[in-house]
């Protein structure tokens, strides 16, 4: 069966939001655990799909995962610029893993920063320890912007982000 790459339905929001929360707690990515208040927002796809565009992977009827797409700023754009779009939370649930669901959601995310009137790049964050994400994201022709790096909880030292950026 084919991997789709299609927006979410809003009847999906529920399932996404578990699938991201769970692979985020799952990873180890939560500093605080299932105490996480980031978990919160993990689990609003209704939230994120009010400011952005949500896109899933599904195959043979089965949500494998999904990925927020900022087309231009806006109160979910944690680092794009003027003329930047941005990825934000892509997941995908375990059992999904290996079929390509992760690379088909990043690369239409390009299409779309593509097909956005004056974007010039696409931009993302990303945990040090989120290792396969980083393969995709250099395999596509995403660098590292060291220069961009942020820590979205200031008092947690540890919780350093990196960033990429793709020049379109």
């Amino acid at each position: 069966m084919d991997l789709v790459i299609r927006p979410a339905d809003p009847a999906e929001y529920t399932a996404l939001g578990e699938i991201t929360a769970q692979a985020y707690l799952q990873d180890g990515l939560l500093d605080f655990g299932a105490s996480d208040a980031y978990l919160g927002e993990l689990r609003d796809v209704a939230r994120r799909a009010a400011h952005a565009e949500i896109l899933v992977a599904v195959r043979g009827g089965v949500l494998l995962g999904g990925v927020t797409f900022v087309p231009a700023g806006g109160p979910l754009a944690d680092i794009a610029g003027p003329g930047e779009a941005e990825i934000r939370m892509l997941a995908v649930a375990r059992a999904g893993r290996g079929q390509g669901a992760g690379e088909a959601l990043v690369r239409t995310c390009v299409d779309r920063a593509r097909a956005v009137e004056g974007c010039r790049s696409l931009v993302l964050s990303t945990q040090p320890t989120m290792r396969a994400a980083h393969r995709i994201y250099e395999r596509l022709g995403f660098r590292r912007t060291p220069d961009r790096d942020w820590n979205p909880l200031p008092g947690v030292p540890d919780l350093a982000l990196l960033t990429y950026e793709l020049t379109l």
